[in-house]
């Protein structure tokens, strides 16, 4: 009986004298290590901005961590470091630690960021757990050299008729988008991004917008299947001045990074309007002296910095491209203010949304007249091309002639159908929200512009005249699946024409009911 007891005895005092050993081979390799950490102290705190000294060699853009919240420096003087707190700074006083992280902002990038919402660090907001991003980039990285670019060639379509066929859009163009406030410039983006090409990333930034705006369009995106192929960075009206300021860069910066893994993507700024009155509060609480309209003087080179991002990359960096819409807000239809006049000058055109257009139920309400795009046709595939340039020569002669029309003028019979054909046109031009038009129906609409059945057809009829070809159009396979970008030959373009033109005498014909699609 003893025996027994004695032999688990004796293989517990081997387990533990193995134990002992391990433990000492282990602990031949400790010493005493020293660590350094750059430190300095918090001296003022106020409206998201800290005040710090005892650092050696600071630099401008270093992230530091202050109590735990993550920091910008923004200001190095010989003494002290103004830093902008990107974090609720309520509890954070005069005496904390500011630790150096010895790096710039990185937020995490990848296809991890695909049907995530997520603020400008990077943090999810969704509520569907960590992003578990295995890459992250710098916030502000340096530019892309002119010789790994190329000019802006290739077609983005936006689904939008007055768009796609008067103010081409090339990808990897800056396309401002411009007007009054309740002009639709949101909802015009919006619509872009549902109707990107499968492949084509969508990115949406709501820049200081109140919480249920962002909400509704957040649920619009995910309900047309945006944010499937994108994601979005959201930083509301009540967060920290300095997280409003970072959000456009954040977001570029996830942007680019499948943009130079050579995805197509387009990005939306809603609205640098907001960004711009963010640098303006932060420029006077860091004591920066502003200009006209109190705007700091720096705010030029911030968004020009910001949308010269936007490119269309060589081969070196795999061809991809980033495509980008800021939207403006205006005072009473003003473009010479100082931010939109800045904008202006530094994107490659833009599209101007006007109030009385709305008011008239014009929807999307594009001035085609003070809209531009400095690309042109060249982003344009060849069939649309072809047609397109006759029919805004036509268009703006049409609203030229309609000014003096208004006045009850005289005009002559030539003039009065230009009248009655651009008044139809105008209809043509109306489109739903989440309506999105293919290329071959936007070639087949220009075709029907261009025929003379149109100025036949009574004005209230054109609308469902016109619907009735697209869905005449879609059940034509061999019509409806043409690649028009891909450079169908221009027979093809004659068919299109001749199954038009057919419609169109089919309908002139049959007015008293809907529009049939011809035979054969």
């Amino acid at each position: 009986m003893a025996r027994a007891s004695a032999e688990p005895d004796a293989a517990i005092r081997g387990e533990v004298v193995r134990a002992l050993a391990e433990l000492r081979a282990g602990l031949v390799d400790l010493g005493p290590r020293t660590v350094a950490t750059r430190v300095g102290e918090v001296v003022r705190v106020a409206d998201g901005v800290a005040t710090v000294r005892g650092l050696t060699s600071p630099v401008a853009g270093e992230a530091f961590e202050v109590e735990g919240i993550l920091a910008i420096a923004e200001e190095v003087g010989e003494e002290e470091v103004r830093l902008v707190l990107l974090g609720a700074s309520e509890g954070l006083r005069a005496g904390g630690v500011a630790r150096r992280l010895g790096r710039g902002l990185e937020v995490p990038a990848g296809p991890e960021l695909l049907g995530r919402v997520v603020d400008p660090l990077g943090v999810p907001v969704d509520g569907r757990g960590p992003v578990g991003a295995s890459v992250k980039v710098r916030v502000d990285p340096p530019g892309v050299a002119l010789r790994e670019r190329e000019p802006v060639r290739r077609a983005l379509r936006t689904g939008i008729l007055a768009v796609d066929t008067m103010i081409p859009i090339g990808r990897g163009q800056r396309q401002l988008v411009i007007g009054d406030r309740a002009t639709g410039k949101t909802e015009l983006c919006l619509a872009i991004l549902a109707a990107l090409d499968p492949g084509v990333i969508g990115v949406y930034v709501a820049i200081g917008r109140r919480g249920a705006d962002t909400a509704a369009r957040l649920r619009w995106l995910r309900e047309h299947g945006v944010l499937e192929r994108g994601f979005a960075v959201v930083a509301e009206a009540d967060d920290p001045v300095g997280l409003i300021h970072l959000a456009p860069t954040s977001a570029c910066a996830m942007a680019e990074s499948f943009a130079q893994a050579g995805r197509d993507v387009v990005i939306v700024y809603d609205d640098l309007t907001n960004h711009a009155n963010a640098h303006r509060s932060l420029a006077l609480l860091l004591g920066r002296p502003v200009g006209r309209e109190a705007h700091p003087v720096d705010v030029f080179y911030v968004h020009a910095r910001l949308l010269e991002r936007a490119s269309q990359y060589g081969p070196a960096l795999g061809g991809g491209s980033l495509t980008a819409f800021p939207i403006i807000e205006t005072q009473a239809g003003d473009l010479t203010a100082y931010i939109p006049t800045n904008l202006v000058s530094i994107t490659d055109g833009q599209i101007r949304l006007d109030a009385a257009l709305v008011a008239v139920g014009d929807v999307p309400a594009v001035d085609v007249g003070l809209s531009v795009s400095r690309v042109g046709s060249k982003a344009q595939p060849l069939w649309v091309r072809r047609l397109a340039g006759s029919f805004r020569h036509r268009y703006a002669q049409f609203l030229e002639v309609e000014e003096f029309a208004r006045f009850g003028t005289q005009v002559e019979e030539s003039v009065q159908r230009s009248i009655d054909w651009g008044r139809r046109v105008r209809v043509l031009l109306r489109q739903a929200p989440g309506v999105s038009r293919a290329w071959i129906e936007s070639v087949a609409r220009l075709l029907f512009i261009a025929s003379d059945a149109l100025i036949q057809i009574p004005i209230d009829e054109v609308a469902a005249v016109a619907d009735a070809l697209d869905a005449a159009l879609r059940g034509r396979p061999s019509l409806a699946q043409l690649d028009v970008v891909g450079g169908a030959p221009l027979e093809e373009l004659d068919r299109v024409r001749l199954f038009v033109e057919e419609f169109a005498r089919q309908a002139l014909a049959n007015l008293g009911g809907a529009a049939r699609e011809p035979e054969g």
